[in-house]
C-alpha cells in the first residue's frame, strides 16, 4: 500500500457538487492499494500514519502525532498513487488492486484508525472527487508499505 500524507489545517471532499467530508487540523491521507496487499500492509501504514511526529510541540519542533494533538484524518482512496510512470507517457495501473479488495483494505484502514480513538472521515470509493486542502507547512510525506526496511 502507498499513502501520500499531508499535514493540513483543513481539508474537504466534494462529490457531484456536494461536500461529503471535511476536517480541521489533521492529516489528509491519499491511499493506494496494490495487488497483493494484505491486512499486514494496511496495519503497518495505519500505525505509521497515526504515530508520525509531524505536528509542532510547544517549542515549534515537529514532535507530536495526530493523536497527540487531537487531530482528524481525512482518508481518500486513490488508485492513481500506485500508477507506474517509468515507461512511456501514460501511467500504467496494472499494479493496482482490484476494486473490491481495495475497498475492503481501505475500510479496514479506516476502522483500524477509528479503533485507536482518532476521528476519520472519508471520500467516496470509486467516485469522481474534488479534494481541497490547506497544506500546513507544507508537510507532505510519501509512505510505501513495501519499502519499510
Amino acid at each position: 500500500m502507498r499513502a501520500v500524507v499531508q499535514r493540513v489545517s483543513e481539508a474537504a471532499v466534494v462529490v457531484d457538487g456536494q461536500e461529503i467530508s471535511r476536517i480541521g487540523t489533521g492529516l489528509l491521507v491519499l491511499l493506494g492499494v496494490e495487488t497483493g496487499d494484505t491486512e499486514k500492509e494496511m496495519a503497518f501504514l495505519a500505525d505509521k500514519i497515526i504515530n508520525l511526529r509531524i505536528f509542532p510541540d510547544e517549542a515549534g519542533k515537529m514532535n507530536r502525532s495526530v493523536s497527540e494533538i487531537g487531530g482528524e484524518i481525512l482518508a481518500v482512496s486513490q488508485f492513481t498513487i500506485v500508477g507506474d510512470c517509468r515507461k512511456g507517457r501514460r501511467p500504467s495501473y496494472s499494479g493496482a488492486s482490484p476494486p473490491d479488495r481495495a475497498r475492503d483494505l481501505c475500510d479496514l484502514f479506516n476502522k483500524e484508525i477509528r479503533g485507536r480513538g482518532i476521528e476519520v472521515k472519508t471520500g467516496e470509493f470509486q467516485a469522481m472527487m474534488k479534494v481541497s486542502l490547506i497544506n500546513d507547512g507544507p508537510v507532505t510525506l510519501l509512505l510505501d508499505s513495501r519499502k519499510r526496511f
